[in-house]
């Protein structure tokens, strides 16, 4: 079968390697359909790390991924061959005294699809993954909207974070597909007003056209003072979606008193620095999130219902021997790119 390896940085390279070999009682074989580039696999494709997690060379990366189920393992009744699935990229346990409270995000012996060390990711022709990562899609769900549902549900699980935002006022700070996902999350839950920021203009008027009150570029305009003038009350909840030492220091001076920031963008330094004077003074609440939790089905759901339309996220197509140039794309942000798709 055909896989698409990291082979140094910036280098990509499809090479032919063996089908997976025989399944155990509840692995399914999975014929990959689509797979989404995130933010975390240009990480890797430009560094060739995230903090302590290092590439060996050569690695596949990809997390987001939908396909079709091609076999199933002895021990699985609920999936068969020919079923259409969307995959949560998480492998847990369910053993370690996290996973025995239900927080399988933070398993102590996780494994992560295109995490180095962990798993080989999703970009080639099958891959092998637990029944516990395969949710079943409707006909009515197309692939690329199937995919979407992995960022998504990270916006619904950032929402269940932060606090009941109903008729609250937001902030999301970076309006790529986490901010924009956060975005749908929080009018899913009927926020009654979303105020974004994103570096690109382009990605801006995405924000304002598919559901934010406002949305402004920090590099061209004080959006700490229009915030502060649009809402002197200051805001309920911020999301940090992009990872930005700038980002963290204006969702400060946003929050209202009391108010709950919450960190989602995955940064490429080490170590973030706030005012203790602002951050004691207000009260603030930090809040990480890491990757979502028990979300996947009901993203599914909710995007199966029309209720939630993600669609407008997927801006660009390619076949999997374009790989490179789908990764030059969204690592240099060019041709108003949203979320890139690799189709096999």
């Amino acid at each position: 079968m055909k896989s698409i390896k990291l082979t140094d940085i910036q280098e990509l390279r499809i090479v032919d390697v063996p089908l997976p070999d025989k399944l155990r009682a509840h692995d399914v074989l999975i014929k990959v359909k689509v797979v989404g580039i995130c933010g975390s696999d240009i990480h890797y494709y430009q560094m060739g790390r995230i903090g302590s997690q290092v590439i060996q060379f050569p690695f596949t990366v990809g997390h987001e991924m939908a396909g079709i189920v091609e076999e199933v393992g002895s021990g699985i009744k609920n999936l068969q061959p020919g079923q259409r699935i969307a995959v949560d990229p998480l492998v847990a346990c369910y053993k370690c005294h996290q996973c025995k409270v239900e927080r399988y995000n933070t398993c102590l012996n996780q494994k992560f699809l295109g995490c180095p060390g962990q798993m080989e990711g999703a970009l080639s022709e099958y891959i092998v993954l637990p029944e516990s990562c395969c949710f079943p899609v409707p006909e009515t769900v197309s692939f690329e909207a199937a995919v979407l549902c992995e960022p998504l549900a990270i916006g619904f699980y950032a929402v269940l974070q932060s606090t009941a935002i109903k008729n609250k006022t937001v902030g999301i700070l970076g309006a790529g597909p986490i901010g924009l996902s956060v975005m749908l999350a929080c009018m899913e839950n009927k926020t009654q007003k979303i105020y974004m920021t994103d570096i690109l203009d382009y990605r801006c008027d995405t924000a304002a056209r598919n559901g934010a009150t406002w949305a402004g570029n920090p590099q061209n305009e004080d959006i700490v003072k229009i915030i502060t003038q649009k809402e002197p009350l200051l805001l309920d909840v911020v999301f940090e979606c992009c990872g930005k030492q700038e980002a963290f220091d204006q969702a400060l001076s946003v929050v209202k008193p009391g108010g709950k920031v919450i960190i989602i963008g995955i940064p490429e330094f080490d170590r973030y620095s706030f005012q203790v004077d602002t951050a004691r003074r207000k009260e603030i609440t930090f809040q990480n999130v890491r990757r979502q939790n028990k979300c996947a089905q009901f993203t599914i759901d909710k995007v199966a219902s029309g209720n939630v339309r993600p669609l407008f996220m997927a801006t660009h197509n390619f076949p999997y021997n374009q790989v490179k140039e789908a990764f030059d794309l969204v690592e240099g942000y060019k041709d108003g790119v949203i979320k890139a798709l690799i189709h096999f």
